[in-house]
């Protein structure tokens, strides 16, 4: 069946991968871009719309926060509860002349204290009306916004409406929700009542109340600016009472729809909550809420399927384009690909059937100014060195040969200098050099085990063994000015697998990098220790501390990046830089070498291992 519907000719199938690759290229792109675009669209609408309703909570919030923070003002005054407590069972104000007259003066001072709180409360122009009054309703006081007509005996009316003795008995602030001004502003007609005691200073004697209209437009004048589409629903909620905002007012109504599940993904703040709700209508919605306040108020938002479809519509002519654009592009590369593919490629052809032929002549005729010209040069190229290439390759396996055999006739065994070695040893014996004896020893030691690699692992014991033959040799050179201290805390690190000379280069920087240019005697300590690396995860910990002329930060730094070029006396080109690769390859980035060094004091190279004993105990 595939052979059937594959042409057999280059240039069709060049036209139908064409057709084929363009049409997964653009069905593949519309999926992705859809599915992308409808998740970017739909966080974008949650993000935006959770912003604003950020924007407006906060500002009703502070707001708030600054009305309450009046009010408590209010109910523990010293100047208002003296009012009070004074005007508590007066019927009227005392005249100049009579006993009481210093009542007057209280009063005025009450008043013009309550006045001067009232219009440094930042958010005043929300409160339609402030009343202070006695529990007998005479003689109070009472400040308002600028647009309220003053009305006389207002505190009598405030105290008989319906929901002021639930307001004033509750032990905290009590939400009614929107209603009607008693005496509506002339931009306001709804507030919301906030009614409270007043206690004696002394005792828990209640000496009067405390009332304030706050008016809706404490929410109106942050909505005025609100994006809200035709077919979005938003909602406050004011203890109990939720109320639905429409062309700049409010009306009681509660959101009609059933919670189907929460989506809070793509929310920007913890406090939102975004759901996804069956409406009335069994129409599918998303609602956003937030807090508009922390004493139980919030906002919730129905967002809009009109804006959001509108933006799809948009999309989706986009993704038609981009197809038609796609599909034009393809059927001129179908045709490209025709014209500067099917001839060259028939060319190249004939031109190496005639090389299998035997012909390896020039054609110049295929030596275009593309790709495919390269390959027509590279042909020709061929056809002309074939035979010069099978002389050179016939030549290159006689050089090879004899090469390898001067190589093999190069070599010296390890065990043959080992052999020697030895043979040295015994003859220093005989003759009563043990110096030389030892000496000889320790370098066939390190010999034979050079011969072993450096990537054998071995235990500690073996590798402090290299170490003290590799510093034996030393310490005969520099004449017994320099000592080795070794320090392991614990009988059980002998047996830790080590990389076969791990130390020994550290321990040769140390010589003549730090103890060497200081020009006297010193001292290297080598300590092992278990420690643990990252958890609870054990680690052999091996440091290496010389009393040497120290490194300078710059120091380390090329040190360690292997910007220093390594110049070891015993290995060539194997440096600390090369030692910490190796341990890093070998166990992971957690592991490797670090230093420490104070300048012209000290210096420390800690190297951290795998905590891994050695089975051969």
């Amino acid at each position: 069946m595939i052979k059937r519907i594959m042409p057999s000719s280059i240039r069709g199938k060049i036209m139908l991968c064409t057709g084929a690759i363009t049409l997964l290229i653009a069905a593949v792109t519309v999926s992705i871009c859809f599915v992308v675009f409808q998740s970017f669209l739909r966080r974008n609408q949650i993000q935006s719309a959770e912003y604003n309703l950020q924007v407006v909570s906060h500002n009703v919030s502070n707001d708030m926060d600054n009305i309450i923070y009046f009010n408590k003002w209010c109910t523990s005054s010293t100047d208002i509860i003296q009012y009070l407590e004074g005007f508590q069972n007066q019927v009227k104000m005392p005249s100049i002349s009579s006993a009481k007259a210093p009542l007057r003066s209280m009063a005025l001072n009450a008043y013009n204290r309550l006045k001067e709180e009232f219009f440094k409360t930042s958010s005043s122009q929300y409160i339609i009306r402030a009343i202070v009054s006695p529990e007998n309703c005479m003689n109070y006081l009472q400040v308002n916004d600028r647009a309220a007509a003053s009305i006389p005996r207002a505190a009598s009316t405030v105290q008989d409406l319906p929901y002021f003795h639930e307001l004033v008995t509750a032990g905290q602030y009590v939400w009614m929700g929107l209603e009607d001004c008693l005496y509506p502003a002339s931009d306001s007609s709804l507030c919301i009542p906030m009614a409270r005691p007043v206690k004696n200073q002394y005792n828990t004697e209640t000496v009067g109340w405390t009332y304030l209209a706050v008016s809706d437009r404490i929410f109106l004048d942050y909505l005025k600016a609100f994006p809200l589409e035709p077919d979005s629903l938003l909602y406050i909620t004011i203890g109990t009472h939720s109320y639905q905002y429409k062309d700049g007012l409010f009306t009681e109504a509660s959101p009609d729809y059933t919670a189907v599940r929460e989506i809070n993904k793509d929310v920007l703040n913890n406090s939102t909550t975004v759901r996804l709700i069956r409406m009335a209508d069994n129409t599918t919605r998303r609602m956003i809420s937030r807090p508009l306040w922390d004493q139980g108020w919030s906002i919730s938002l129905v967002l809009s399927e009109q804006d959001y479809n509108a933006q799809n519509q948009m999309y989706l002519l986009l993704i038609g384009t981009i197809v038609i654009i796609i599909g034009l592009m393809g059927l001129m590369l179908a045709y490209i690909l025709n014209r500067t593919i099917s001839q060259p490629v028939n060319q190249i052809r004939d031109k190496i059937r005639l090389i299998s032929e035997g012909d390896f002549s020039r054609d110049p005729s295929i030596e275009w100014k593309d790709e495919l010209g390269v390959i027509g040069r590279g042909i020709n190229q061929m056809s002309e060195n074939v035979v010069s290439l099978m002389d050179r390759k016939v030549e290159d396996e006689k050089q090879k040969k004899d090469l390898e055999y001067r190589i093999l006739q190069s070599q010296i065994n390890p065990h043959f200098l080992y052999n020697t070695l030895n043979s040295i040893k015994w003859m220093a014996t005989i003759q009563n050099a043990p110096g030389i004896a030892e000496m000889t020893t320790a370098l066939a030691r390190l010999m034979k085990n050079v011969s072993k690699g450096t990537d054998v692992r071995i235990s500690l014991r073996e590798e402090l063994d290299l170490v003290r033959d590799y510093f034996l040799i030393q310490q005969y050179r520099y004449g017994g000015s320099i000592s080795i201290a070794y320090e392991i805390t614990d009988e059980a690190l002998y047996h830790c697998q080590i990389h076969r000379f791990t130390l020994q280069p550290l321990v040769e920087n140390a010589l003549f990098h730090g103890i060497e240019p200081k020009g006297c005697a010193g001292k290297i300590v080598i300590r092992a220790e278990k420690a643990a690396v990252t958890g609870s995860r054990p680690a052999l910990v091996i440091s290496i501390t010389d009393g040497g002329v120290g490194m300078s930060p710059e120091t380390i730094r090329s040190v360690l990046s292997g910007e220093a070029s390594p110049s070891a006396d015993f290995f060539k080109q194997v440096g600390i830089n090369n030692v910490d690769k190796r341990i890093k390859y070998s166990f992971g980035p957690e592991y490797g070498i670090r230093i420490e060094s104070v300048v012209d004091e000290y210096t420390t190279m800690v190297i951290t291992l795998p905590y891994m004993i050695s089975e051969r105990i």
